[in-house]
């Protein structure tokens, strides 16, 4: 019994703090509602069995996705409102914009490691990593699957250029604001990836329809 009532403490604790941190942002509701029901999806595959445990990375996730949102917003409003004051100053735009960028890019830092920092506290590595492949649509997995099939007389080497460069998209791709731009992390990757592979004597384009064929023909 004590222990029941502890947890339902802690349970009512979260979700206060986590009440009180939304209504502070003036968070829509709907849009926290969201966040948590994809977080919730995320939680579902670490196999966490403690239920405060897995409350709390639910939170942290879900909280991830709002400050990304709140911190894209203010970023993009803030280069709008310069953008237009330097309108008639192209040459000041220019520079500004690169300030902008560093500054940009300093705010994403620091949101990272904050994000994952707290996820340490709960999560294993492999399970962070898995956070990360849920907030990122399981494209880096997903992807380096793909390349298995599609060339299976890839060499170690090869496989591990390919594999690499996935996870460092994935890096920057669960730090994006929106789907476009996740994808469009991986979509530049996988450009530098089919060079690589091109310059290794791998014709993608007829690697590609050799297995949609195979593909098709499984499928009838």
């Amino acid at each position: 019994m004590k222990n029941l009532m502890n947890s339902a403490i802690l349970l009512f604790a979260i979700f206060f703090i986590s009440a009180n941190d939304v209504n502070a942002q003036g968070v829509d509701p709907e849009f926290v509602k969201v966040t948590l029901e994809r977080a919730d999806k995320i939680v579902q595959n670490l196999a966490i069995s403690d239920e405060q445990q897995a409350e709390r990375v639910k939170q942290t996730i879900a909280k991830q996705y709002r400050d990304l949102s709140s911190l894209h917003d203010k970023q993009a409003g803030r280069r709008n409102a310069e953008k237009n004051a330097l309108k008639v100053h192209p040459e000041k735009w220019e520079k500004k914009s690169k300030s902008l960028a560093k500054k940009a890019d300093k705010e994403h830092v620091k949101l990272k490691k904050s994000f994952l920092a707290k996820l340490k506290k709960d999560l294993n590595e492999e399970q962070i990593i898995e956070v990360k492949n849920g907030l990122t649509y399981h494209v880096a997995p997903n992807t380096y699957q793909v390349y298995l099939e599609m060339l299976p007389d890839l060499n170690a080497e090869q496989k591990d250029f390919v594999k690499k460069n996935l996870e460092e998209a994935r890096e920057h791709a669960f730090m994006a604001g929106s789907s476009k731009d996740k994808h469009g992390w991986f979509g530049k990757y996988k450009g530098r990836i089919n060079n690589y592979l091109a310059s290794e004597g791998y014709n993608l384009k007829e690697a590609s329809e050799v297995m949609e064929a195979k593909m098709r023909e499984k499928s009838q």
